[in-house]
């Protein structure tokens, strides 16, 4: 029930920011986002579209788009930017993967993204249900690319890079979310150079797979603390850069310090693209499994031609 009580009824309420123009979405109201939803619910599985609110969910699922988030809803962490639950999570779901790959087939996916909340409470951080996820959608879904999204995995990281890299996904993305000067106050719970150590410890354990890392912009960072982002994750070999605009989910997370332009994304952008990504995507509006197909499919086709050049230059 409403407090009413006069000493409430003068209480400020926190304000909401204006958004502008550039990153304003159409509520969802297809009937292909209705479908995908249902789906999502007939088979207990959990989004990061929902879970997260991300402003794309209305364009992606209406193309039947979702990303799955397994482990359940509730994250052992307290990012001052997610909007996931934070608590002791429930039970790990059993019939999980087997699900994810009903998913998969039903909604007629050719790349998949699947990532988790952070489950600290688990020995080994919750990588054996990405194995079964991914063993699963090999079986049932075998032409399906697979893109995972995984948390840090703290103190456990390398057993859990080595169980999940083994089981073959094709992209393997873990963000970086800021610059290490807001970590403190943005992923107290994380560590950047962990981070960027797990990144590296995937292409050390198979150079094939992708590696793919993205940043908020808006919560305070300078430019140059950017470039040095992206100098770091080039460093680590990380293949895909993807920068989008934070928005705030409730008057209790982050503020917003500031609504980066379109320009300075694009600008941000080239440079990324200049320093070597095989591919940036860079937009207001840009999250970590937004056009993830298409984009996996442009980077796949640039690493080959790339390959292709450096054979051509080595026995020519």
């Amino acid at each position: 029930m409403n407090d009413l009580s006069p000493a409430n009824l003068g209480a400020p309420r926190p304000e909401r920011q204006r958004k502008p123009d550039w990153i304003r979405v159409k509520a969802p109201v297809s009937k292909g986002y209705h479908q995908t939803r249902q789906l999502m619910r007939d088979l207990n599985l959990n989004t990061v579209c929902e879970e997260a609110a991300c402003p794309n969910i209305g364009e992606c699922w209406t193309k039947k788009h979702a990303t799955v988030m397994i482990l359940g809803d509730v994250c052992t962490r307290a990012c001052a930017f997610c909007n996931v639950k934070t608590g002791m999570p429930r039970m790990v779901d059993p019939l999980e993967p087997e699900h994810v790959a009903t998913a998969a087939a039903k909604l007629g996916l050719e790349h998949i993204v699947v990532t988790s909340v952070d489950r600290d409470d688990l020995p080994d951080g919750g990588a054996g249900q990405f194995v079964k996820v991914i063993e699963a959608l090999r079986r049932n879904t075998p032409n399906t690319t697979i893109e995972i999204l995984t948390p840090d995995f703290r103190g456990k990281m390398r057993p859990a890079v080595e169980a999940i890299c083994a089981a073959g996904p094709d992209v393997y993305n873990h963000n970086l979310e800021t610059v290490p000067r807001l970590y403190p106050t943005i992923r107290p719970g994380a560590r950047y150079y962990a981070s960027l150590r797990l990144l590296e410890e995937v292409k050390a354990h198979d150079p094939a797979i992708f590696t793919k890392s993205g940043i908020m912009l808006g919560l305070g960072e300078a430019r140059l603390e950017v470039h040095q982002v992206m100098d770091d994750m080039r460093s680590a070999d990380v293949d895909f850069l993807t920068m989008g605009q934070y928005l705030q989910p409730t008057p209790k997370h982050a503020k917003v310090e500031e609504f980066v332009s379109p320009q300075a994304f694009d600008a941000y952008g080239a440079i990324g693209r200049a320093k070597g990504f095989l591919q940036v995507a860079a937009s207001p509006l840009t999250r970590s499994s937004y056009h993830a197909g298409d984009d996996f499919a442009e980077m796949k086709a640039r690493r080959e031609a790339k390959l292709a050049k450096q054979a051509g230059v080595k026995f020519g």
